[in-house]
């Protein structure tokens, strides 16, 4: 059977040229290839090709997308069946398959793949059984059989690394899946009754009734050192009484997905995220070139409490109203309060590349820890501010460094509220380098208290505080 489900050339080998713009990167013998087949001709029977979604994560399927010519995303590894639940619920029309391999499914997959099947919603899942992480050097997987030797088990599976995992089996005992089935490629009557599993586990899903689940023991001829037809008999021998054939579970019940279909006005979108359609004022002249010429990096850090986030959170925000590229990237310790706690943020002319600051121009420290740990990184020219509240030793830090002590905790306690030194910091921030103007900031603290109005003349007071501090430090 031919399918259009399937792009013409294969741009992955060649540019899609010649006898290679027609042939997968599997390896002779690979079962990946029947899979994709009987997926496709499954997608073009029920005619949903403009409607099927599919998820290939990292492993061998992992340019699935080179071949099918419907929707695809590709996910990290062992979180397929996580962005298929996404895919369904923001458009629940679509038709979603989660292809993956045993590697990742059954080993760093797991506990998304049980929470998605428990929940039920209707998607495909189609999980190739090698026995093999295949891509990544043929390591030990949790469907490798006992005495199989891999990489990571040279003298064969043993009682100590735990039995195989029966995928099937655990999934059809959950009450979420309505149909489960265990399916081989090794002879022609398997390969039919896989291609037949494939396709009512598509069409539960299009017929909106739930869950699908179809385990494929497939063959792997290269890391079973074997040829394609060994390998074949390898899996009818080995595999499958490892691994029983057969459907686990099957019910019909009647169609019952229908969510309320997610809106996308723009309106909408904003209120969920605590934002306004409204035009942000804006103060700033142009880009802080005189901190870094396009891309400034901050590092703020303490303990849990210290108001870092917050922080970090605010100068985020105050570019994003200058109509600048933002991000804030936060790090906790094990305890919200107590443990160390640090956010990474980028303030970008055009676009943020990499949202980490290993070496920051900027850093904001509350505590002497964070100094020690961090100051030492900040790039030569660049600036340190501190809480000389609590921190009465300075590191070595780069040539050309400012280093700043402001008494954010003091100043806060004095005001009568410690948990407005963050906002101290800022004031200080703002008087140190001449980031964003004073009204920018002022912004995005009034935006952020808009719900909270009591307290905008405090944190008001405590910014302009910070300010004076470096401005007029203490003798």
């Amino acid at each position: 059977m031919s399918t259009t489900v399937f792009y013409d050339r294969f741009e992955r080998h060649s540019h899609g040229q010649g006898l290679k713009g027609h042939a997968t990167h599997y390896c002779p013998g690979c079962g990946h290839g029947l899979a994709h087949k009987f997926l496709a001709e499954a997608i073009d029977e029920l005619g949903i090709q403009n409607r099927t979604v599919a998820i290939s994560p990292v492993g061998c399927s992992v340019f699935l997308y080179y071949y099918f010519d419907v929707g695809n995303s590709q996910a990290a590894h062992g979180r397929a069946p996580a962005v298929a639940i996404g895919h369904k619920l923001a458009n629940p029309e679509s038709i979603v398959v989660s292809y993956q391999g045993d590697g990742d499914l059954a080993s760093i997959g797991l506990a998304e793949i049980v929470s998605t099947a428990q929940l039920g919603v209707p998607i495909t899942v189609i999980f190739v059984n090698n026995a093999i992480y295949g891509m990544t050097g043929g390591q030990m997987a949790p469907t490798t059989l006992m005495g199989m030797k891999t990489a990571t088990s040279p003298h064969g599976r043993d009682i100590y690394m735990g039995k195989p995992m029966k995928m099937a089996e655990l999934i059809a005992g959950l009450d979420g899946p309505i149909y489960v089935e265990r399916v081989a490629l090794f002879d022609a009557k398997q390969r039919n009754r896989a291609k037949k599993a494939i396709l009512k586990g598509l069409k539960l899903q299009v017929e909106k009734r739930g869950f699908s689940f179809i385990e494929v023991l497939a063959e792997c001829p290269t890391h079973l050192k074997m040829t394609p037809e060994e390998t074949e008999k390898w899996v009818k021998e080995q595999m499958q009484p490892n691994f029983p054939l057969g459907v686990k579970k099957d019910l019909t019940p009647d169609p019952w997905f229908e969510p309320p279909k997610p809106s996308f006005e723009i309106d909408q979108l904003l209120k969920v995220v605590g934002a306004s359609s409204d035009a942000p004022i804006r103060s700033a002249k142009g880009f802080p070139s005189h901190i870094a010429p396009h891309d400034i990096a901050i590092k703020l850090a303490g303990s849990g409490g210290d108001g870092a986030q917050t922080a970090a959170m605010l100068i985020a925000r105050a570019g994003i109203n200058e109509g600048f590229d933002a991000t804030h990237i936060p790090s906790y310790g094990p305890e919200s309060r107590g443990g160390t706690s640090y956010a990474d943020v980028h303030v970008a002319e055009t676009e943020v590349l990499n949202p980490a600051a290993p070496a920051p121009h900027i850093l904001i420290a509350f505590n002497a820890p964070s100094l020690a740990k961090f100051g030492p990184a900040v790039k030569a020219g660049g600036t340190v501010l501190y809480d000389s509240s609590v921190i009465h030793e300075v590191p070595k830090v780069a040539a050309g460094v400012r280093v700043v002590g402001v008494p954010f905790a003091q100043i806060a306690v004095d005001l009568g509220k410690a948990m407005v030194k963050n906002i101290v910091a800022l004031g200080a921030l703002h008087a140190a380098t001449g980031i964003f103007p004073k009204e920018t900031f002022l912004t995005a603290i009034r935006l952020t208290l808009k719900d909270k109005c009591a307290l905008i003349p405090l944190n008001e007071e405590a910014f302009a505080w910070g300010i004076k501090s470096v401005e007029e430090p203490a003798n």
